[in-house]
């Protein structure tokens, strides 16, 4: 991939982007299996990759420069503001999304948030696009409601450059922290989701949600640990750390129990939502913490799939599963580095399969799925 923002020295994210994607592939690889070196692993996948560049559904673009005049992208360490809007990690869709949020800014009189003086509005703007029908949600953070008003009166205009655009939101950060989004979402269309589908099965996304910001291969993430679970004699199932419930919507069977938990209440709505529209009636969400659910259970279902943040599963539901010891665990990581420490914690498991899952083109991370068989 080409990069004019990498050539010029502006922005070096994509630190890998000097190597082919072979060879970014190769040492991804040299990782995992070094991470893993001494539990055995009885198959190693081929690594699943997607589009070098133009793969991203989502951007999180900082607002900075003045009024009249934008920018669009990042602050380097030194507070200096970079803009992004040519970075080839994002579809051609965004381009004209970009061009006319500029002008808006200043229709709209949204101050760019000035962090050293700790004065002005705009913070962020999120943007997120469907795969499914290419239909976008955008996301306002503002420090306060003071600009609320204006914003309103000048959005149709905004709306009529821009009709994909099904979702927009204001989310209000009121603190001087690098928090990408407050607790507060006001919306400003009837919409408050966003329709996607992957490999036949719908999901949302709403602003608070988490999903994955690499569609092509996270439908193939989702495939596969649909194809490993369907494989097992699973009657029942667990989905922790669900997230707006991919995993368990793409396993999950009309005669499968399954109980999907996911902290954040918005992500629930989504895996309800999705469910009602399957008509699988033996799938139950709930908000609540994944380890403080499983620990408090007196047995554990024939599957446990685990999704969990960067942190990892953590050793006390490594040691609730270790003693449950339910037949087969699938973990899903975006960290295989705490990955590696949680299968060391859990004792009579052996590793049946692992395949890696080129999520982040260009950089040193990936998704790694593995499938435990208990011994």
């Amino acid at each position: 991939m080409q990069c004019a923002l990498y050539d010029a020295g502006r922005c070096r994210s994509c630190q890998w982007i000097e190597q082919p994607v072979s060879a970014q592939l190769e040492a991804k690889m040299a990782d995992l299996k070094a991470l893993l070196a001494g539990l055995p692993v009885s198959e190693w996948r081929l690594p699943v990759s997607g589009p070098a560049q133009g793969f991203r559904n989502k951007a999180k673009m900082v607002v900075s420069g003045s009024v009249e005049r934008p920018l669009l992208g990042m602050l380097h360490r030194d507070g200096t503001p970079e803009d992004l809007c040519g970075c080839p990690l994002y579809p051609a869709s965004f381009i004209p999304v970009f061009a006319a949020l500029k002008p808006f800014i200043a229709r709209a009189g949204l101050t760019p948030y000035n962090v050293a003086r700790r004065r002005g509005e705009l913070k962020y703007l999120l943007l997120t696009e469907s795969q499914h029908d290419k239909k976008m949600m955008l996301r306002f953070v503002l420090r306060s409601q003071s600009k609320l008003a204006q914003l309103r009166a000048a959005l149709p205009w905004l709306q009529a450059q821009l009709p994909q655009l099904a979702v927009i939101s204001v989310n209000i950060q009121p603190v001087h922290m690098a928090i990408m989004e407050g607790e507060t979402e006001i919306f400003l269309t009837e919409q408050q989701a966003l329709a996607e589908s992957f490999n036949g099965v719908p999901l949302w996304i709403r602003p608070q949600s988490f999903f994955q910001t690499n569609p092509a291969v996270a439908s193939q993430l989702y495939a596969t640990a649909r194809e490993w679970v369907r494989a097992l004699p699973v009657s029942h199932m667990w989905d922790l750390f669900c997230g707006v419930g991919g995993f368990g919507l793409h396993c999950a069977t009309p005669d499968m129990k399954l109980t999907g938990i996911e902290i954040a209440p918005e992500a629930i709505a989504c895996a309800k939502q999705s469910a009602a529209e399957l008509g699988l009636t033996n799938l139950h969400f709930q908000a609540l913490d994944s380890t403080r659910f499983a620990t408090a259970q007196d047995d554990a279902p024939q599957l446990v799939l685990v999704n969990p943040p960067r942190r990892g599963i953590g050793s006390e539901l490594c040691d609730y599963l270790s003693r449950m010891a339910p037949p087969y665990i699938v973990y899903s990581s975006c960290n295989a580095r705490t990955m590696a420490a949680d299968l060391r914690a859990l004792s009579g498991y052996r590793i049946e399969r692992v395949q890696l899952f080129d999520m982040f083109p260009h950089t040193a991370h990936y998704e790694v799925l593995t499938l435990l068989v208990r011994q």
